[in-house]
């Protein structure tokens, strides 16, 4: 499949901000994009090698027309697809009709060759609701490892060690459960904590099954696996 429609221009600019915020976190990095029937999820990764957790966060979306696709695309591409796409809506007015229609989303025909954990495919179902997590709990051990790695890299360290030392910091428990404190980095940068204040939402649910856990809010989901058994 060459294109999915998105509902509207609300979806699109939902798709270029997950895209965006996948680019801060790796900018050479790549979105699964997994169409089914008018339902699209699209996954990044937050975190991967190093020997920490695989962490990874979904959003789903609901498409105007039925699609079906699996593509792991790089981000670069689907900017420049946002580029094209501009350039197509420039200088068009609003109408009323125009305001609803569906937006023609083309697929980058270039394939991701290093996203080696959109392999990795988390269960659809069999999943235990093992509690909730306060949305303060995790915007704190966020901001807390991110300052741990930041002090932790001095100018001029290789990826290798960058990685490392996120592994060690995302890797560590969370919570009694095991849970990795990468899930609390991944719901805030991809802004699935909601504002800093003023939120309708306190709490996150989190699930299990098997060797995977979900991190669930309003705002989207976080997946995580732990090294072991990978």
């Amino acid at each position: 499949m060459s294109s999915l429609f998105l509902s509207d221009l609300g979806s699109l600019s939902d798709v270029r901000t997950f895209v965006g915020r996948a680019r801060q976190i790796e900018d050479g990095g790549a979105i699964r994009l997994v169409g089914q029937g008018e339902v699209l999820a699209m996954y990044a990764a937050a975190l991967h090698g190093g020997g920490g957790p695989t962490v990874l966060a979904l959003r789903v979306l609901s498409l105007a027309e039925p699609g079906s696709v699996d593509a792991t695309v790089p981000l670069s591409a689907m900017t420049d697809r946002f580029a094209r796409i501009d350039r197509l809506l420039a200088g068009a007015r609003p109408t009323p009709k125009s305001v609803g229609r569906p937006i023609e989303l083309p697929i980058p025909p270039t394939t991701a060759t290093k996203a080696s954990w959109a392999g990795m495919v988390p269960p659809r179902a069999g999943w235990n609701v093992d509690g909730v997590v306060p949305l303060d709990v995790l915007k704190s051990a966020a901001r807390a490892g991110i300052d741990e790695v930041a002090a932790g890299v001095p100018s001029g360290s290789g990826a290798a060690a960058v990685a490392r030392l996120r592994g060690l910091v995302w890797g560590r428990p969370l919570l009694a459960s095991g849970v990795p404190a990468g899930v609390a980095f991944a719901a805030e940068a991809f802004g699935f904590l909601g504002p800093a204040s003023g939120a309708t939402e306190d709490v996150a649910t989190l699930h299990s099954a098997g060797r995977w856990w979900r991190l669930s809010t309003t705002r989207g989901h976080v997946l995580a696996r732990t090294s072991t058994g990978l």
